[in-house]
C-alpha cells in the first residue's frame, strides 16, 4: 500500500494549487481527480484574474485587496498565461451615480497599491475607438484587470506539482476513507488503497458530498451552489479591450475579447446539485439582452458559437441573493483526534495560490513558501525568449505563434525541439493544431482525450470541424492506448 503525507481530493484550481505548494514544501503528495483536470468549475470561469470591482459595493475590501495583490503575483509568475486587460465601464441612464463609479475606481486603484497596471481614468468624448461599438450618450471610464486561460492555469499548477514530486492521478475517483491511528486508509477507484497522513477536501461543488458521504464526517460549514453561464458570439467590436455592463438587477456582465469572438457572461443562478451545470434558454436570453442594452450590433440566441456553464461552490455566509454571496474562501479544519482533515469551501481562481498557502499553514506544514515568487512552468520569460520567438516567426504563422507562446511560454522549446518548419510538426489536425503539440499535452500535461486537448488544454474546439475533432479523437485513442 502506497503511503503519502497528503491526499488532495479534487483537480480544480484549488486542489492543483494545494498540491503544488505542498510538494514544494517537501510533502509526499497524491492528488486524485475523478475526471480530467479542470473538468468542471475551473474551466467554466470568466477567464479573469481580477480584484472584483463589484465586491466594493459589498464592503468586502479585504477580499478585493487580497485579490488585487494576487493579480500582481500572477502577472509576474505566469506572464505567458495572465495578460493585462483594459476594461471600459459605460454608465447607463438611471444607473449608479457617476461620482460613485469614479470613487469606486479610485478606491480600486488604492487597494491595488503600486502595481504594474495603469490607473483608471475617464474616457474623452472624442475617443471613438472605445465608443464606436456602443449606443450613444454613455459616460465611460476605464480600469485594468487581467485575463487568464483558466484550465491551462490548473494544468500548469499540476505540472509544477508533479515536477516537485507529487503524483497527479486523473480519472481516479476518491471512494472512501477511514481513520486508523494517525493515518487515513483511503480507497480509490481501480482497486487502489493508499495511506495518507492528512486529507484536503478540495472537491469544489462536491465538497459537502465528499465530507458527509465519503468521509463520514459532519461539517459545520454549509455550501451554496451557484451556476455561472457564458456565451461565445461573433465579434461585437474590434480591439483587445473588454466592457463591463451594469444591469438593472444590480448584476454586471462582462463582454470580453476571446480570439475571433466575444465571450459574454456571467449569470448567478442558485442550483441544487453540481450536475445542474447546463445553460438554459432563459440564461442565453438574459446575456443577449445584457449585450443588446449597450452594443449597436445585436446579439441573438441563434448567433451563438458556443456556450458553457459551471457550478461554483460558495461558502454559505447567509446572504439572501446569489450575487451577494461572498467569493471569499472558508477553510474548515476537522477537530477529531487522529489524522487531519481540511475542507475548502468557496474561493475564486484569482486567490487559489493564497488559499493553498493558508491551507498548508492551517495544517501546520512547514517549509519554504515559494509560490509568490517562483514562476509557473513556462513563466520564466526573458528578452532572449522574445528574440527566439522572432526567429520562429520566420516560418510559423503569426496567429499560431501568438497562441503557442501564450499557452506554453518558454516551454514552447520542448514542443519545437528539432523543428524548423511546419512540416516538422507532424500530422496536422486542423486550424493550427499539429501532432507535436498534442503529444506534448499527452506526455506532459495529463491530456487523455480529444476533449482534454480541444476544450481544456486549448480552445481549438471552436475552430476544428466535427470531422476534424473525430479524427483527432481516433488518433489519440490509438496513441494513449
Amino acid at each position: 500500500m502506497d503511503s503519502f503525507d497528503l491526499l488532495v481530493i479534487g483537480g480544480g484550481i484549488n486542489g492543483a494549487a494545494v498540491a503544488r505548494d505542498a510538494a514544494g514544501r517537501g510533502l509526499k503528495v497524491l492528488l486524485v481527480e475523478k475526471d480530467d483536470l479542470a473538468s468542471h468549475t475551473s474551466s467554466a470561469s470568466s477567464k479573469l484574474i481580477h480584484g472584483g470591482l463589484r465586491y466594493l459595493e459589498q464592503y468586502d475590501f479585504r477580499l478585493v485587496r487580497e485579490a488585487l495583490h494576487e493579480r500582481e503575483i500572477m502577472l509576474r509568475t505566469a506572464p505567458h498565461l495572465v495578460h493585462p486587460l483594459k476594461f471600459v465601464l459605460p454608465d447607463p441612464p438611471g444607473g449608479r451615480p457617476w461620482w460613485m463609479i469614479r470613487a469606486g475606481l479610485i478606491l480600486y486603484d488604492l487597494l491595488a497599491g503600486r502595481g504594474s497596471l495603469p490607473r483608471s481614468r475617464g474616457v474623452a468624448k472624442g475617443d471613438e475607438g472605445l465608443r464606436a461599438p456602443l449606443k450613444p450618450g454613455l459616460k465611460l471610464a476605464t480600469y485594468w484587470d487581467a485575463a487568464v486561460d483558466d484550465s491551462r492555469l490548473v494544468a500548469l499548477n499540476a505540472v509544477d506539482a508533479r515536477e516537485r514530486g507529487a503524483e497527479i492521478a486523473t480519472r481516479t475517483e476518491f471512494l472512501s476513507a477511514r481513520r486508523e491511528g494517525d493515518r487515513w486508509i483511503t480507497d480509490l477507484s481501480g482497486g487502489r488503497t493508499i495511506s495518507a497522513g492528512m486529507i484536503v477536501n478540495a472537491a469544489g461543488p462536491w465538497v459537502a458530498e465528499v465530507l458527509g458521504q465519503r468521509l463520514g464526517e459532519q461539517g459545520r460549514s454549509r455550501v451554496r451552489l451557484v451556476k455561472g453561464s457564458h456565451i461565445v458570439v461573433p465579434r461585437l467590436y474590434e480591439g483587445d479591450h473588454a466592457y463591463i455592463l451594469q444591469q438593472d438587477d444590480g448584476r454586471v456582465v462582462f463582454a470580453l475579447p476571446y480570439g475571433d469572438f466575444n465571450l459574454i457572461g456571467t449569470t448567478d443562478i442558485p442550483v441544487d446539485a453540481p450536475e445542474d451545470a447546463r445553460i438554459t434558454a432563459d440564461e442565453i436570453a438574459y446575456l443577449c439582452d445584457a449585450a443588446n442594452a449597450y452594443f449597436i450590433r445585436r446579439t441573438n440566441p441563434e448567433d451563438l458559437i458556443w456556450s458553457y456553464a459551471g457550478v461554483r461552490s460558495l461558502y454559505d455566509d447567509g446572504a439572501t441573493s446569489a450575487k451577494d454571496i461572498s467569493r471569499d474562501f472558508h477553510l474548515e479544519l476537522d477537530g477529531a483526534e487522529g489524522p487531519r482533515l481540511l475542507s475548502v469551501f468557496g474561493g475564486k481562481i484569482t486567490t487559489a495560490r493564497a488559499l493553498a498557502t493558508d491551507v498548508l499553514d492551517r495544517l501546520g506544514v512547514r517549509g519554504i513558501k515559494f509560490t509568490a515568487t517562483s514562476p509557473l512552468p513556462g513563466g520564466n520569460v526573458t528578452p532572449g525568449f522574445n528574440a527566439w520567438l522572432e526567429e520562429i516567426g520566420r516560418w510559423m504563422p503569426a496567429p499560431m505563434l501568438t497562441r503557442l507562446s501564450r499557452a506554453y511560454g518558454t516551454r514552447l522549446d520542448r514542443i519545437l525541439d528539432g523543428v524548423e518548419s511546419l512540416a516538422d510538426m507532424g500530422r496536422h489536425f486542423g486550424a493550427d493544431l499539429y501532432e507535436r503539440e498534442v503529444r506534448h499535452m499527452i506526455d506532459e500535461e495529463f491530456a487523455r482525450t480529444a476533449d482534454d486537448v480541444l476544450w481544456r488544454r486549448s480552445k481549438l474546439g471552436l475552430r476544428l470541424t466535427q470531422a476534424q475533432q473525430d479524427a483527432l479523437a481516433g488518433w489519440i485513442s490509438h496513441e494513449v492506448a
